[in-house]
């Protein structure tokens, strides 16, 4: 799962090196567009739907926070 995320992310913002990056929303690597276009993509590929009381910046800081919010939506 992880290895598809980092392509998705690869895919909506490929300048990043997102296997490295730690605090992608406090350092302003994802912005409020590219998480809109996360979670489609997310949605669309693990076959989950995100609530949208979970889309929070903290879901979105790190590879982890991602993965962990996809288990949830599971």
């Amino acid at each position: 799962m992880k290895e598809k995320l980092i392509e998705i992310l690869e895919d909506i913002k490929p300048e990043v090196d997102f296997a490295e990056e730690k605090s992608l929303v406090t350092d302003g690597i994802l912005k409020s567009f590219d998480i809109l276009s996360l979670i489609s993509e997310i949605e669309d590929e693990f076959g989950v739907e995100i609530p949208v009381d979970d889309v929070l910046p903290e879901n979105f800081e790190t590879i982890e926070s991602i993965i962990e919010l996809i288990g949830k939506s599971k």
